[in-house]
C-alpha cells in the first residue's frame, strides 16, 4: 500500500511519535509500532527517529508499513449544522459529546464519519483517513464552531493562518469561582508526565496564551468570553484550572461536585473570524449560546447568585 503521510498540528505537538501512531494504526500494539520505528519504517522530516521522539508542529511523518491495514472509516448519515460553506471550507457547529475524528477505539459517530457522508472525497486528506478535512479540533465535550477544509491547498492555507495567529477563535464558558476582572493567562502547557491523558502548566511546555473577559459574575461562578490566542491541547481548560477556576463540569481538570448536572463541560466555541485566504473576504461566524450554557446560567440566575 502507498506510504501514509501525516502532518502534525499544534494539538499533537509534544506527543511521542509511537503514541501518535498507536492512535491511528490500531492493528499494531505499541511494542510492534516501536519495532517498526526502530526498523526505519517511520521517518519524520526525512530523518530516522526513535519511538520516543517528541513531535513538533508541522512535522511530516511518513509511514512505510508493507502490510499495514488502515481501517476504512465509514461514512454515516449524521445530521450536521453547517453555518458557513464555500468551495474551500465549511464551518460546522459540532455538538457536545461528538468526537472530532475517529480514534483506535472509537471509529463511529464522529464528525469525520458525518463529513464523509456529506462531502465524500471532497475533503482534505493531508492527515490521513482518520482526520479527513480536519484542520483543528474541539474536545469531545466542547461544542461549537469548527472549520473543515475541503482541499489540501485550503487545509495548508488555514493551518498556516492558525500558526500565524491570523484566526480569531472565541469561546464562552461558565467557570467555578468569581473572576473579578479581565486577564491574560500566559503560561506554558505540556503533557502531564504522571497522567498522560492530561495536559498541565509546566516550565518546559509550549508557549500558551489565553485572554479572559468577564461577561457576568455570580456568587461562586463567572460567565466568561475567551480569546484563544494559541491552540494547545485542552488549553482553555488547563489555564482556567491552573488559576483555580475550572470550567463548569470539567471533572478531568478539577471542577468537583456539581450543583446542577450537565453531561459535558460548559464550554462552547461560539465565534470564528478570519480573512479568507483565496478571496480576502472577511469571514466572521458567530452562534448563540447552546443548551448547556443556557441551562447553567438559568440555574445561577434563579438561585439568586
Amino acid at each position: 500500500m502507498p506510504n501514509q503521510v501525516f502532518k502534525v498540528d499544534e494539538s499533537d505537538a509534544d506527543t511521542r511519535v509511537d503514541s501518535f501512531l498507536s492512535s491511528i494504526f490500531d492493528k499494531y500494539s505499541r511494542t510492534k509500532l516501536q519495532d517498526l520505528i526502530k526498523n526505519k519504517n517511520v521517518i519524520v522530516n526525512n530523518k530516522i527517529v526513535k519511538p520516543s521522539y517528541m513531535l513538533h508542529t508541522d512535522d511530516e511523518i511518513i509511514c512505510n508499513f508493507d502490510d499495514a491495514d488502515i481501517t476504512k472509516i465509514e461514512s454515516e448519515n449524521i445530521q450536521l449544522e453547517i453555518v458557513y460553506e464555500d468551495e474551500y471550507y465549511a464551518i460546522v457547529n459540532k455538538p457536545s459529546g461528538m468526537l472530532t475524528h475517529p480514534t483506535s477505539k472509537e471509529k463511529n459517530g464522529t464528525l469525520v464519519n458525518a463529513l464523509l457522508s456529506k462531502y465524500g472525497e471532497h475533503l482534505s486528506d493531508i492527515n490521513g483517513e482518520y482526520r479527513r478535512g480536519i484542520v483543528h479540533r474541539l474536545d469531545r465535550n466542547t461544542s461549537g464552531l469548527l472549520v473543515v477544509a475541503k482541499t489540501n491547498i485550503s487545509h495548508e492555507k488555514f493551518a498556516e493562518m492558525i500558526k500565524n495567529r491570523e484566526v480569531e477563535k472565541r469561546y464562552k464558558a461558565v467557570v467555578k469561582g468569581c473572576i473579578s476582572e479581565n486577564m491574560v493567562i500566559d503560561q506554558p502547557i505540556g503533557r502531564n508526565k504522571s497522567q498522560p491523558n492530561k495536559m498541565c502548566v509546566t516550565p518546559d511546555g509550549k508557549d500558551s496564551l489565553t485572554e479572559i473577559f468577564v461577561i457576568e459574575q455570580f456568587h461562586d461562578a463567572t460567565y466568561i468570553d475567551i480569546n484563544l490566542k494559541t491552540g494547545r491541547t485542552h488549553q482553555i481548560r488547563v489555564h482556567l484550572s491552573y488559576l483555580g477556576h475550572p470550567v463548569y463540569n470539567d471533572t478531568l481538570y478539577g471542577f468537583g461536585k456539581m450543583k446542577i448536572k450537565t453531561e459535558e463541560q460548559v464550554l462552547q466555541s461560539y465565534k470564528i473570524k478570519f480573512k479568507h485566504p483565496f478571496n480576502n473576504t472577511l469571514i466572521d461566524v458567530q452562534i448563540e449560546p447552546d443548551e448547556k450554557i443556557i441551562k447553567v446560567l438559568n440555574y445561577l440566575h434563579n438561585k439568586g447568585d
